[in-house]
C-alpha cells in the first residue's frame, strides 16, 4: 500500500515543474519582446548600431582622401554637433565616422575603442568628446553600453577596474548577454515619463552635480586616463584628439584637462570657451546646446578640427 508522503510528492513535483515551466516562458516572452522593440521601436538602437557597424569598416586614406576621423562622445555631441552641416564644412578634407551615445564617460568609450580595433576598425584619428565630469567618472552606463559596445572580455574587464561587487557585476554580465536586462531601466524610463508630467525636467532638477576633484587628484586621474587612451590608439595607428563640448563648466575645468591632457601628450579641441556662451545658447536642462548653439559650436568645429589633425600629422614622428 503506497504512503500518503510518496503520494504527495507527485502534485509537488507537477506544480513544481509548472512553476518552472511558466516563468521559463515568461523569460521568453519578455526576452523576445524586448529584443524586438530594441530592434524595431528603439531609435537609439537604430542610431548607435548603425554607426558602429560604420565606424568598424574605416581604414586609412589612400594618397588624395580625406583623413578619416572617428569621433565618439555622450549627449553632448550629439546636441551640440549637426553631422549633416559638419560634414558638408569639411567635405574633402576629413571624413568623420560618429559614434554618439548619452551618459557615456571614460571606461565606455576606452573599452568600445577597444572592442573596435579588435574587429578591424582602423581610424587615423579619434576625437573623443566628453565634459570633465565624464571624463573623470568611474563608472559605465548601465544600458545599451554593455549590450552594444562591449563584448564579454570588456564586461569583465570593466567590472575588475571599477572593482564591482558580484550583484554589479552580474547586472553587468546579464545587460550584456539579454536585451530584457539590458533595456529594463529604460523601458521603466518610458512608462514614467509618459505617466508623470514634466518627468524629464524633474529627473533634472533633482540629479546632484558632481563636485570637480581638487587640483592634484584631476591631474592624477585625468593623466592616467588619457595617457591609457592615447597608448591604445597609437598602438593601433590612430592619433587621439580631446575634444572639450562647451558646458556651463568653470573655466578652471577647461584649464585643467588642457593641462592634463599636454602632460599625457594628448592635442586638446576647444573650439568655442564655454565661458563666452550665456544660457541663451542652451536647453532648458542648462546642460546640452540648443539650435543655436549647435550652430555655433559645429561652425567653430568644422574650422579647428581640420587644422588640429594637419597639426598632429606635421609634428608626429611618424
Amino acid at each position: 500500500m503506497p504512503s500518503c508522503t510518496s503520494s504527495s510528492k507527485h502534485p509537488a513535483l507537477f506544480y513544481a515543474t509548472l512553476l518552472v515551466g511558466i516563468c521559463g516562458l515568461l523569460m521568453f516572452v519578455f526576452e523576445f519582446s524586448s529584443d524586438f522593440l530594441l530592434k524595431y521601436h528603439s531609435e537609439t538602437y537604430a542610431r548607435v548600431s548603425q554607426q558602429y557597424a560604420e565606424a568598424v569598416k574605416m581604414h586609412p586614406a589612400k594618397p588624395g582622401e580625406p583623413t578619416s576621423v572617428l569621433m565618439v562622445g555622450n549627449s553632448l555631441l550629439l546636441y551640440g554637433v549637426d553631422m549633416d552641416r559638419l560634414t558638408n564644412l569639411t567635405a574633402g578634407r576629413v571624413h568623420i565616422c560618429p559614434i554618439f551615445l548619452e551618459a557615456t564617460g571614460y571606461y565606455d568609450w576606452f573599452y568600445a575603442l577597444r572592442r573596435l580595433f579588435r574587429e578591424g576598425s582602423r581610424p587615423q584619428v579619434v576625437v573623443l568628446g566628453v565634459d570633465v565630469n565624464s571624463l573623470l567618472a568611474s563608472a559605465v552606463r548601465q544600458d545599451y553600453t554593455p549590450l552594444m559596445l562591449f563584448d564579454l572580455r570588456d564586461s569583465l574587464n570593466v567590472a575588475s577596474d571599477l572593482k564591482m561587487d558580484r550583484t554589479a557585476t552580474s547586472n553587468l554580465l546579464l545587460a550584456h548577454s539579454s536585451a530584457f536586462w539590458d533595456t529594463r531601466s529604460v523601458l521603466r524610463t518610458q512608462i514614467l515619463r509618459h505617466t508623470i508630467p514634466h518627468y524629464q525636467d524633474l529627473v533634472s532638477l533633482l540629479k546632484p552635480r558632481s563636485a570637480t576633484p581638487s587640483a592634484p587628484q584631476f591631474q592624477t586621474i585625468a593623466n592616467s586616463r588619457l595617457e591609457q587612451l592615447r597608448a591604445l590608439c597609437e598602438a593601433h595607428g590612430a592619433k587621439l584628439i580631446l575634444l572639450v563640448p562647451p558646458t556651463p563648466s568653470s573655466e578652471d575645468a577647461v584649464r585643467q584637462i588642457a593641462v592634463a591632457s599636454q602632460k599625457a601628450g594628448v592635442d586638446t579641441l576647444v573650439p568655442i570657451d564655454p565661458t563666452a556662451l550665456s544660457v541663451k545658447f542652451y536647453l532648458s536642462d542648462e546642460l546640452h546646446l540648443n539650435s543655436e548653439g549647435e550652430a555655433l559650436f559645429t561652425t567653430a568645429l568644422a574650422e579647428f578640427l581640420p587644422r588640429t589633425i594637419v597639426r598632429e600629422s606635421t609634428t608626429s614622428p611618424d
